[in-house]
């Protein structure tokens, strides 16, 4: 009996030590969020249809995942047979060759994949991996909270808006925050979404010359507003906040107002894990200057690495998790409102999913909106919305995000967090020959 098995914590580290993934053992790295877990527990139906291939689930933390997986495919460790990537690394990984390219049969209906996702994980019209679930970003309130404070929440409020409802819905001493937002570091954690702030403020990473922009007055002004913000109104220990940890205050009823993914919103309006479902509205998101960028686009995918030695069984698990009857059967076991969202438009076109989804709209608005190739007031050499996509962004990302970090937490002022990480961009664009 073949196995495949998942990746975590000490697995991880007896897995590293063994090295290459023993043969007839696919392993799944993946990333612990909502979705990804409802998939572990609906695995018995893929073992079902394929009773020599067993499967075994866990999971690890997005900033983890991201390493681990990285380090991988660039080492050719051969540790991963499926990998959870994304919009960054599908196109740039799958020009390099380290992916396998995906044709699925009639069946599993390729076009009905959103194009925006489809393009985000294609690379000279190939695709190199299948989207799970997909996302932009947007405002998710507590309406409850201004009606009584007498506020509205437009679409595409201004951010000086949202810093006034902010204070008037922030009521700690009976713990609740006027705003929830990232402030754990990552390229993919709070510098993705002060990314797209300040794209709305009309910054941008580089110039056309590929020379970083970090000490601008647009990068000060957004990063300012953002330290500022989080300070006055955010809950405490905001510096350790990602994803999940926010999801659990919002859901607690501790957050009056969350902008983040959108794929947010199927658990935010589920009763069954939300003490404030019935109270959430949505908002297209926040702008200052320009409304370009001012929303990410992002999907979770799987993809089967070239190092693997059993594609054939890879495969056919990435095309039964990314299928159209893999949503049926999350429809039919959990309720429509809980399928995974943001990847194909016959989700959206299901009357009991538009029944069931009250923030179906709100998020499609969202994806449709967002243009990784037009995402900054200036222009710029690089495509993406709340990253750049290039090899080096990883590394100058994760910089950046522990410097906006140290600016939240008081360590340093936030011109000398923007110094810092304008240096560290700039040693390696230079190491990079970007100039």
């Amino acid at each position: 009996m073949k196995k495949i098995t998942g990746l975590i914590g000490a697995s991880a580290i007896a897995l590293s030590v063994a090295g290459v993934a023993n043969a007839g053992e696919l392993t799944i790295a993946t990333v612990n969020n909502g979705h990804m877990i409802e998939m572990q527990k609906l695995t018995g139906h893929f073992e079902k249809a394929n009773p020599d291939i067993k499967v075994k689930w866990v999971t690890l933390e997005e900033g983890t995942l991201r390493q681990r997986v990285t380090t991988d495919i660039a080492t050719k460790g051969g540790q991963f047979d499926v990998m959870t990537i994304g919009m960054y690394e599908a196109p740039i990984w799958g020009k390099k060759g380290w992916l396998h390219e995906l044709n699925f049969g009639n069946d599993y209906d390729v076009n009905d994949i959103l194009p925006a996702m489809r393009g985000g994980l294609s690379a000279d019209g190939k695709l190199y991996a299948a989207p799970f679930y997909g996302e932009s970003s947007m405002i998710m309130y507590r309406k409850d909270l201004t009606d009584k404070a007498g506020m509205s929440m437009p679409d595409n409020p201004t951010w000086g808006h949202v810093a006034d409802v902010a204070k008037a819905i922030h009521n700690p001493d009976n713990g609740v925050y006027g705003i929830c937002l990232r402030g754990k570091p990552g390229w993919g954690d709070n510098a993705a979404f002060i990314t797209t702030m300040a794209n709305s403020f009309g910054a941008r990473w580089f110039d056309e010359n590929w020379k970083p922009q970090l000490t601008s007055p647009e990068w000060n002004h957004a990063v300012s507003f953002y330290v500022d913000l989080l300070t006055k109104y955010g809950p405490p220990g905001s510096t350790g906040n990602s994803f999940n940890e926010i999801l659990a205050l919002f859901n607690e009823g501790k957050c009056g107002m969350w902008i983040d993914a959108t794929i947010a919103a199927s658990f935010v309006s589920d009763p069954k894990q939300s003490k404030v479902a019935n109270d959430v509205a949505y908002a297209q998101a926040p702008v200052a200057v320009t409304k370009r960028g001012a929303n990410w686009l992002w999907a979770w995918a799987l993809a089967v690495p070239q190092g693997t030695k059993q594609s054939e069984d890879a495969l056919k698990f990435v095309e039964w998790a990314t299928s159209k009857e893999y949503i049926e059967l999350v429809g039919k076991t959990n309720g429509w409102g809980s399928v995974p969202t943001g990847t194909r438009a016959s989700t959206y076109a299901n009357p009991k999913f538009q029944a069931a989804a009250n923030f179906a709209d709100a998020e499609m608005k969202a994806i449709e909106s967002a243009d990784p190739s037009n995402s900054t007031q200036e222009p710029t050499p690089y495509t993406g919305v709340q990253f750049a996509a290039i090899p080096e962004f990883q590394a100058i990302g994760i910089a950046a995000g522990q410097q906006f970090t140290a600016a939240l937490a008081g360590d340093k002022s936030v011109t000398k967090a923007l110094y810092d990480a304008q240096v560290a961009a700039d040693r390696e664009m230079r190491k990079a020959g970007y100039y």
